[in-house]
């Protein structure tokens, strides 16, 4: 799916849809890109001379490709997050870099959804995390 699918079915727009692509394997496990723009909002100042891209944007891309792992539910709501445990940054990654995502649900239990992600670049792992999130009703 390309970021015009993408945007069925995530909220997020903008600077903060963090996806190019996503598409689910028979295994289960989506697989998603995202290439870091050259100068993205979040690496202003972070650091001047040396842009690297935050942690939690990092989580963010892995958690915003957990979704295509329920999709269904968002047709009613809001997918937000409830946890991150053990996050681990194992390399720097910047602007232009291609990210690749590794998705897997682990467990469900009723709203609730836990999820193992790792990021990588060029093949390098440079994060991983267990991230659960829960379906919030739309208001």
């Amino acid at each position: 799916m390309d970021r015009n699918g993408i945007m069925e079915v995530l909220p997020h727009r903008g600077g903060m849809l963090l996806l190019d692509t996503m598409e689910l394997d028979a295994e289960g496990v989506c697989h998603a890109t995202y290439t870091i723009p050259e100068k993205p909002f979040f690496c202003d100042g972070h650091f001047p001379g040396n842009p690297i891209v935050p942690g939690v944007i990092l989580c963010e891309i892995m958690a915003q490709a957990c979704s295509q792992l329920f999709v269904e539910v968002f047709a009613d709501n809001l997918v937000m997050y409830r946890g991150l445990d053990s996050v681990k940054f194992r390399g720097t990654v910047r602007p232009g870099d291609l990210c690749e995502v590794s998705a897997r649900l682990i467990e469900s239990k009723g709203t609730l959804y836990v999820c193992d992600a790792t990021l990588s670049v060029s093949g390098r792992r440079c994060a991983q995390a267990r991230i659960t999130l829960a379906a919030v009703p739309k208001d």
